[in-house]
């Protein structure tokens, strides 16, 4: 039977017709929180026995797409064109019954309403008794897809690209604001998952073959957003299309930023999430400094989290299936050698963005900030480098403007009880990248005065003389310390 997971124009609508009802809701009513939250453990068993005694078309699909069950031929029938899927090779016959090949999923966002169905592969440790994935596995909704598009600023725009595209769930979300998408793989069969699932969703997109830039040399874009198949693993290793590459160590993460600024249209913006190494031949943040110096674009990179190499490996063996098999400890081995190789000493995960600003002097900025944020945090992102700009005004316009604190900031003081004074004051933003930073008694007399009604050479000239400080001390202290915080968006827009 033919896997091509093709479709005419006229089957597609007929299958689109089919799926009319199979929603995010629906399923999550059908099975419960108690199977969603099993779902997300990979097991089906709540899922399963909250369906018990249901026929409906929802149950049918669920158990179809969503369980990887074998449903009785009767049921599928009235509920899909199975003959046509089936040709299609995204149904084959198992038993008495039939089986899905692929996973059709629908997909919903509370972010940005993004919403439609997305055509995968079924997850390969779902029970646990499913095994190593397909090397050409395309991987549905994931964690990792989720946080990209929550980092993603939403600013509308001409020109997108969505860089390894996979299953097509970043080009749904840039459908909300993107007037021309283009998605690329290095995999056809990724292809043909995404479009299929981009045309069941009314989703227009320019989808090319090719590894990295290649499909799109010589055009420009507005944002280009991705999850490179990021994974470091050593070349030994069984690769997956969906997570690992060719290259060496972080070769790829590297070669995705070093190659954006030649594809952005002015202030146009790359967004990745991906891994980097730690090594110890030089500090991260430098190295990944690095990767943007010359190029006038200012960047914003956040470690979320750092692995180090045993914790790595271990979640990419399970991830491939290799947990309890013959293979797993001399697998384990060879990683951990070709770590030793390279000289790295952990991985760290996070967030990557930059924006082609044509500056001689950029802002660029490499971080750890491991602390919770709010979500979509692409909007806090957009914040930044809207902000860049008046963090980099003269002294003269600084104090000449008159700032307003954001709303959201509120204030934490600490100290032994009964004292007179606190030991320390610290701000702490509500919203955005939910940042926190310490502050002395001329600072956050500054910042609590900043209510847009003074000018800020006014406030500091009131505080210097509550202080008794002369004014330009007080300015030569206060400024540069003030700078980042309204490159941060300490300040309403």
């Amino acid at each position: 039977m033919p896997e091509n997971l093709i479709l005419t124009d006229d089957e597609v609508v007929r299958l689109r017709a089919a799926l009319d009802g199979y929603t995010v809701d629906a399923v999550l009513e059908a099975i419960g929180d108690q199977g969603q939250a099993a779902l997300g453990r990979n097991t089906t068993v709540a899922a399963d026995r909250a369906l018990q005694g249901r026929g409906d078309t929802i149950s049918t699909l669920t158990r179809l797409f969503v369980l990887q069950q074998e449903v009785d031929a009767a049921s599928v029938q009235a509920a899909l064109p199975a003959e046509t899927l089936r040709g299609a090779g995204i149904l084959a016959p198992s038993g008495d019954g039939v089986r899905a090949l692929v996973d059709i999923r629908p997909y919903g966002s509370p972010d940005d309403g993004a919403d439609g169905w997305l055509v995968s592969d079924h997850a390969a440790t779902l029970d646990t008794s499913r095994g190593a994935p397909r090397p050409d596995h395309v991987l549905g909704v994931s964690p990792a897809s989720t946080t990209l598009a929550q980092l993603t600023m939403r600013r509308p725009v001409s020109r997108a690209l969505d860089l390894g595209t996979g299953c097509g769930v970043q080009a749904l979300h840039l459908a909300r604001h993107v007037d021309t998408i283009v998605a690329t793989d290095l995999s056809e069969r990724a292809l043909r998952c995404a479009r299929l699932g981009l045309a069941l969703s009314g989703v227009e997109a320019d989808l090319r073959l090719g590894s990295l830039y290649e499909p799109v040399e010589g055009e420009l874009f507005d944002l280009i957003v991705t999850n490179p198949p990021f994974v470091i693993s050593p070349p030994s290793s069984a690769k997956f299309t969906y997570r690992e590459s060719t290259f060496s160590g972080d070769g790829l993460m590297k070669s995705v930023v070093t190659g954006a600024p030649a594809r952005l249209a002015d202030g146009g913006a790359l967004q990745v999430l991906g891994n980097w190494a730690h090594t110890a031949d030089q500090p991260w943040d430098e190295r990944l400094a690095g990767w943007v110096a010359g190029t006038g674009c200012d960047a914003l990179v956040i470690e979320r989290e750092v692995l180090d190499p045993y914790e790595y490996v271990e979640i990419w063996l399970a991830d491939a299936g290799l947990a309890g098999t013959p293979s797993y400890k001399v697998m384990y081995e060879q990683w951990l050698d070709y770590f030793d190789s390279l000289g790295i000493t952990g991985v760290g995960m996070g967030w990557f963005t930059l924006v082609n600003a044509g500056r001689t002097n950029p802002d660029v900025r490499v971080e750890s900030w491991p602390h919770a944020v709010e979500q979509p945090v692409g909007t806090a992102f957009q914040q930044h480098f809207e902000a860049v700009a008046d963090a980099r005004l003269s002294d003269a316009e600084l104090l000449a403007l008159p700032w307003t604190l954001a709303a959201d900031v509120v204030q934490e003081t600490l100290g032994v009880p009964g004292a007179e004074d606190p030991s320390h004051i610290v701000l702490r933003q509500q919203r955005g990248f939910r940042r926190a930073v310490e502050v002395d008694t001329a600072l956050a007399a500054v910042l609590g005065a900043c209510d847009g009604d003074l000018t800020l050479g006014d406030i500091l000239a009131a505080v210097a003389g509550l202080l008794d400080v002369p004014t330009a001390a007080l300015v030569d202290d206060v400024l540069p310390r003030l700078r980042p915080l309204i490159a941060d968006a300490w300040f309403a827009a």
